[in-house]
């Protein structure tokens, strides 16, 4: 199977949804859709236990097939439970206005806020994502999770085009770094209305409807943890088990997922600032020996929920390394399948430029077994 690289088009529902929520390591839709379309039938599973923001999920969830994932980071979590649960456009639009009716209540908070809040966003902006940051109850409210998510997506980004001063919109940078290019640059904070800033983005996203999908579900943490206790196949008790597992795991020692999202976790309640976590699943993958045994537990538990002719098709990195320790841990969990790897050579840029540009990139391989 090759990956093809189409001119986007919004002209369906589903085509709208698919790219919700910029973020690393992304699958393109286009290949998403042909392996769920070439290794699985209607009705079938598809697991994806480094889900990211669920682009396996909702591919398989579109063509009439069930997706079930798990993602540790709740900024990739929201997105994929966006797509997959979404709620109505009325009700979002009603949600919006009422955290701008809200925003005012927060406005002594918005003050307080550190320096580099005031540089990138403008007082109306800061009151208003201090009232989404406190209100939503983005865990367990399809409104809440949908509303999130699409306050997500533009929190930073263009200036033209987003909630922020000039930002990427894939990586939020430090705030050090940030402040002085902004001063260099003479860049102030867009004057935004945030209320009628997302409700253009609302109608934009909802203009085709919402998709019809089969019942999928993405579940927010550790799949380490999580894929041990779904013991009964992806339905649940008594459940099926999938028929493909399609994945991307994070490349070893490119980005630090949590790092570099400091900024949409802070709107989820992180802290105000760029942290990097203790937890060996949330930093950069730098040391061999845990990168090598995540791999390991997360393929061994997933074979647990695979029926005995699954295919696993694996995205990788092609640098030595993390090419060469992911096909190892592939052929030990799964010694009865046989391996092709499949190269592909990015058209524009690589995922792992994208994040460290002294990092060199050779592509990306997929590792497929059957």
């Amino acid at each position: 199977m090759s990956d093809t690289y189409p001119e986007r088009s919004f002209d369906t529902a589903a085509r709208r949804w698919a790219g919700v929520g910029p973020y690393y390591a992304m699958f393109p839709v286009s290949f998403a859709d042909s392996a769920v379309r070439e290794y699985t039938s209607t009705g079938d599973w598809v697991l994806d236990p480094f889900a990211g923001r669920g682009t396996a999920l909702f591919s398989a969830a579109t063509q009439e097939r069930f997706g079930l994932g798990f993602e540790i980071n709740p900024v990739g979590w929201v997105y994929g439970r966006a797509k997959l649960q979404t709620a109505s456009r009325r009700k979002v639009e009603n949600r919006i206005r009422w955290l701008g009716a809200m925003r005012s209540r927060y406005s002594s908070q918005a003050a307080k806020l550190p320096e580099f809040f005031t540089h990138c966003y403008c007082p109306e902006v800061r009151k208003f994502l201090l009232a989404a940051r406190s209100l939503l109850d983005w865990r367990r409210c399809k409104v809440d999770w949908t509303t999130m998510a699409l306050i997500l997506i533009d929190l930073h980004g263009k200036r033209e085009n987003a909630l922020s001063n000039q930002m990427r919109q894939t990586k939020a940078m430090s705030p050090p770094y940030a402040i002085r290019w902004w001063n260099d640059h003479d860049l102030v904070p867009p004057d935004v209305d945030p209320v009628e800033f997302l409700l253009r983005k609302v109608a934009w996203r909802y203009a085709k409807g919402r998709p019809k999908l089969h019942k999928s579900r993405v579940y927010l943490g550790d799949s380490r943890a999580l894929l041990g206790r779904v013991r009964k196949g992806p339905a649940g008790r008594g459940g099926k088990r999938a028929h493909l597992l399609l994945t991307s795991p994070p490349y070893h020692g490119v980005t630090n997922y949590f790092y570099d999202q400091w900024l949409r976790l802070w709107l989820l309640g992180g802290p105000a600032q760029p942290q990097s976590p203790r937890e060996d699943c949330k930093r950069k993958f730098e040391n061999r020996q845990d990168y090598v045994s995540i791999l390991r537990a997360v393929f061994t538990k997933s074979k647990r929920m695979l029926t005995s002719g699954a295919v696993i098709y694996v995205r990788t990195d092609a640098r030595e390394y993390t090419l060469k320790a992911t096909a190892q841990v592939l052929e030990e969990v799964f010694p009865e399948k046989r391996l092709r790897h499949e190269r592909h050579s990015l058209p524009s840029f690589s995922q792992t430029t994208l994040f460290d540009a002294n990092v060199e990139s050779a592509g990306d391989v997929d590792l497929v077994l059957w």
